[in-house]
């Protein structure tokens, strides 16, 4: 069974972070949904059980979905080139 999360706009300043999503219980599969509606990347950081922190940069304009298993943090962090926004959203599920 999937639980899909309400979704979340962000609206960030240059290099400024912000964590959207947290599972500190030992982590859950989930499926997560970025779209970057600015003119400047966005970076998506993943945190996972027993696993190296995972960075993928999101360039203005576009989006990005991936399916992660035992997720414990996801972050968007503005990268020094200017503000982002856009939205997130995260399925939760057993996958």
């Amino acid at each position: 069974m999937a639980i899909l999360l309400p979704q979340q706009f962000y609206n960030l300043a240059a290099g400024v972070g912000k964590s959207y999503y947290e599972n500190l219980a030992g982590g859950i599969n989930a499926a997560v949904t970025v779209q970057n509606n600015s003119a400047n990347p966005v970076d998506l950081v993943l945190t996972r059980v027993n696993a190296p922190v995972i960075t993928y940069v999101i360039p203005g304009g576009n989006s990005l979905t991936l399916s992660v298993q035992l997720l414990l943090v996801a972050a968007l962090q503005a990268t020094a080139a200017g503000a982002v926004f856009g939205f997130i959203q995260i399925a939760t599920s057993d996958f």
